[in-house]
């Protein structure tokens, strides 16, 4: 059975966007280092390669691993793929817990894009749509 292994960033400061993210997810910063790092230089990576890499994950292993590799380039048209963050977990948050989260995002670093409050069907989806630091999209319900 296939499994999720990494979410893989293109980004033009790889470091700078993993401390975003591991801050969005509230994951200890972390680098490249120790036994991985000797491992992956090991394989013929060499340490700028490594330093031009980021990676966030849980403490404990439970959340996927976000891996962030130097972009060739400038970020150029919409993703095709992006995360759904939850303000809370287990239930919809309320009003003031949605607006907090948006609000301690923005204060590290990402951009208000818009308020989805709308039906689609029988469902009504109320949320933030936001850009990372590098203005990878992404949604905060």
């Amino acid at each position: 059975m296939a499994t999720l292994g990494n979410i893989v960033f293109y980004a033009d400061d790889p470091i700078r966007l993993s401390d975003f993210w591991a801050e969005v997810f509230r994951y200890p910063p972390q680098r490249i280092d120790g036994e991985f790092r000797e491992m992956l230089l090991a394989s013929g990576l060499n340490e700028e390669q490594l330093d031009r890499r980021g990676l966030v994950e849980s403490a404990d292993g439970t959340g996927p691993r976000l891996f962030f590799h130097h972009a060739e380039g400038p970020k150029a048209g919409r993703n095709r793929v992006h995360i759904d963050v939850h303000a809370v977990q287990g239930r919809p948050p309320t009003d003031e817990e949605l607006d907090a989260e948006k609000d301690r995002l923005v204060a590290l670093g990402a951009t208000n894009v818009r308020l989805v409050d709308q039906s689609w069907g029988p469902v009504h989806e109320h949320y933030y749509q936001l850009r990372d630091p590098e203005g990878n999209e992404f949604c905060l319900q």
